[in-house]
Order: C-alpha cells, then structure tokens, then sequence
C-alpha cells in the first residue's frame, strides 16, 4: 500500500485545528477498545494510507457501532517517526495483542476511509458490515464519513421501544389476519429494523417485503448467503403475502403519515420484480383507495417488461442498487442469473422516459467507488441517463476482500478521494440530489412534472 502525504502535527493556531491528527483507537483479546498513546489513527482509500484528522472526520455519529476485526493487525502512524506500518503489539503492555476497531456508522453518512488493517495469514472474510476508519480526540470518537442525509428517519433516538410494542398492539387489533404485518413485528422487534420500527410509530416510510425470490446472488446479501464463511444478518421472509396483506399495511401507514411512503425491496427478501404477480395488483388496490402516499420500489431493475406494467400500475418511483456502472464489475459483485447489466440501464430510462422518479442506490467502497476508472464512468452515465437522486450508502462486505474482487476484473489506479469525487459530481450534476432515504412525492413532484413539460413538443 501506498501512504499519503502526512499533515501537519498538531499547532496552536486556529487554522491548523483542522490538520489535528487523531489518536488511534485499537482493541485488545478481551475486545476492550482503547486510544494509544504515541500513534495516529490511520484509514484506507483503497491502496492509499493517510493518518486522519479532525478535518477529515465528523463525531461519531449516535447509534453507530464500533467493531474490533480478529485475525488482523491495526495499521498505526508512530507520532514520533512518522512511519506508517501495522502494529501487532502494545507497546505499553508487553506481549497484549491488539487489534484493529472500525465504525459501523448509523444511516445518511458515507465512508471517506476505510479502517486501515493488515490480515494475519489465514484470516477469515469479516461479517456483512461496513469498516469505517475512527480515531479519538479530545472526549470522543471521530469517524472518517461524509454526512449526506440529515433527515432523523432513522435515528434510534426516536425510536422508544415502548412506543412501538404499543404500535404493534395497534397494528394486531387493525389488522388482526394479515401475515405481512405479522412478518413486520419481527422485525421491528427482533432484528431492530428501523424501517419496521417506523411503521408501527406512524412515521416517514414503511416497508413492504414481498419476494421469497431474487435473480441476483450478491456477495453481500443480508438476507441469503451461499459462502460457508458468511452469516446472513436476517432471514428472508418465508411466504408471498398477497395483494390485499400488501395494500392493507400500505393503506393503514398512509392514512395516518403525511408524506408518506410504502418501499417493495426490503433486506428480509429476494427483490420485488420476482413478486410482480402480487405486487401489481397490489399497488391497484392501493391506488384504487387513494392517490396518497409514495409507493416505492427498491431493485436490482434487471427485468423491464416485468417493471413496466407496475410504473404503469401507479409506482411513483424506482431506486436501482448498483455497485458500479460498468458491467463487469457490476457482475462481479451482483452474479446475475438470467439478465445484464444492460436490462437494468433499460429499467432506468424506461422509469425517467415514463416520468418516475429514479434514484441509485449507489454502493460505497472507498478505493473502488472513487478510483479514477470508476468515477469516470460514472460521469459518462450520469450524463447519458439524468438519474434524479443518489443514495450515497455504504457497502457491507469486507473491504479488502471487496477490493480484490473488484481488481480481478479490471485495473484501479489511485483513488482520487471520496469527498473530491462528490464535490465534482456536485458542481457537473447541479441538478442531482445527493441522499440516503428515499423520497415523498411531495418533494419531488413538481419537478418532475416541469421536466416532462419542457421535454413534451
């Protein structure tokens, strides 16, 4: 690997407060996580190793997780030689291992670093999170992140967990007969899913988990994992609700949120266009009781003559999960089975051409996303196909594994920095909205009704 140029040591003028380096943060065998004295925190963008600093990092946002990763070593800055390199000891405490500690951030930040680590030989992959790089200064931790969604749809701290056993007592009374909302309280209860959290509180956006299928087989699928070494975080849901289970817990959610919206695509299913059979007459039902609410879809969008008749039902808008825009990465992470990448790109413009509102939710990885190749292509995308939103998320899969799977396929020069990368994409795409969660109508209708009138002859 490759270090950056180091910033400057600590100075007492205001200006270069910006430049303070940030203590490391390392974890022994008991997974007690500490500072160390003497060292940097450091992070990985893909081949580049820089020490962090305050500049570079935001506080630890609430509800993020810290996670100490076995079998690797933490890779530290020595502040007193400058040197960058792993550190397998304590040097404080003869003979205690340490081990590196990464940031599993809450929702709406997007990773700048990756945490900077070296496998031991025979190190197994890490579990389906995310590996944030994190230091510690002053009185807290500091996460190498960008903030892109401020909105407080999934923060915890609203959240109370009597709040929504009352809201699943409710629901049981409201709809005593329906699996779906059954399949919902496991979730919000047991696997602490916001999403499902929200539904029973009445507020933003309620899922609608469908499909026991999908045609992808995704490296990091949370929901069904074929590798021996990986654990799914939740189960796939086990039955097909059908359209009037689908519309009564859109109906109930809608009539008591503004604003609101009911998301097909959720990580407990396959993906929703292998359930269109109940899913289209699902929306008509829903459509046929009201024009409120946003009926969403989250997808892999590899089948557009399955999408097209459900835009054409009422869905409202479409966000697409990619990894990438260039096929062959995209079927490196995603190994489709029976469509191409070039399916999905005809989902896209048919949603835009039909007036949709179409987001990507655009897979994160330091290294990968913003090296020079991937950026690039993404320019030439997005200019080709004016995609409305991209959801900046974080990809949960061992980065370094990720990284080698992505350099199987193609070349990667040097990345040229997370935030760089969106802050050119800002200034090309004035027009393009940088998210996390997917949006109401109400946000973005008129827009897109100005843009079809401008496009009609």
């Amino acid at each position: 690997m490759k270090n950056r140029k180091q910033p400057p040591r600590k100075r007492k003028t205001k200006e270069s407060k910006k430049s303070e380096l940030l203590l490391a943060v390392v974890a022994n065998e008991k997974g007690e996580i500490f500072d160390l004295e003497g060292f940097a925190a450091v992070g990985a963008d893909g081949e580049l190793l820089s020490p962090i600093t305050t500049g570079d990092t935001i506080e630890l946002p609430h509800g993020s997780e810290l996670m100490f990763l076995p079998d690797r070593m933490p890779v530290l800055m020595n502040l007193e030689t400058g040197q960058i390199r792993p550190v397998n000891r304590n040097p404080y405490s003869p003979g205690e291992r340490i081990f590196p500690v990464a940031a599993f951030n809450s929702p709406g930040v997007v990773l700048a670093l990756s945490c900077a680590y070296e496998e031991h030989p025979g190190a197994s992959i890490l579990p389906l999170f995310s590996y944030g790089a994190v230091g510690w200064q002053g009185n807290g931790f500091r996460s190498a992140a960008i903030v892109v969604d401020t909105e407080p749809r999934q923060d915890l701290r609203l959240m109370p967990r009597e709040n929504i056993v009352s809201g699943v007592e409710q629901m049981r009374m409201q709809l005593p007969d329906n699996r779906l909302a059954r399949h919902l309280e496991h979730c919000a209860l047991t696997y602490g899913c916001p999403a499902g959290k929200n539904f029973f509180l009445g507020r933003y956006e309620a899922p609608l988990p469908t499909s026991r299928a999908c045609n992808a087989r995704c490296l990091g699928c949370i929901s069904l994992q074929h590798d021996a070494h990986l654990t799914s975080s939740q189960n796939r849901i086990d039955f097909t609700p059908s359209a009037e289970e689908i519309a009564g817990v859109a109906l109930a959610h809608i009539a008591r949120v503004k604003n609101s919206v009911v998301s097909f695509g959720q990580g407990c299913e396959g993906d929703p266009l292998m359930a269109a059979r109940v899913i289209g007459p699902a929306i008509a039902l829903i459509r046929k009781k009201t024009a409120d609410g946003t009926i969403n879809m989250n997808t892999n969008a590899s089948l557009p003559h399955v999408l097209a008749p459900l835009l054409d039902a009422g869905l409202d808008s479409l966000r697409v999960s990619m990894n990438s825009v260039r096929e062959t990465c995209y079927t490196a992470y995603f190994r489709p089975k029976g469509y191409r990448f070039s399916q999905v790109v005809e989902s896209i413009d048919l949603a835009i051409a039909k007036g949709k509102h179409v987001a990507i939710n655009y897979l994160n990885c330091p290294g990968f996303t913003d090296s020079p190749e991937e950026a690039a292509a993404l320019f030439v995308f997005l200019e080709k196909h004016p995609v409305h939103l991209i959801q900046w998320r974080n990809l949960n899969f061992d980065p370094q594994r990720y990284l080698q799977a992505m350099t199987s396929v193609v070349p990667l020069g040097l990345a040229v920095g997370m935030e760089p990368l969106l802050q050119m994409i800002r200034k090309r795409f004035s027009n393009l909205q940088y998210g996390y969660f997917n949006p109401p109508k109400e946000h973005f209708q008129a827009s897109l009704d100005a843009m079809q009138k401008k496009a009609s002859p």
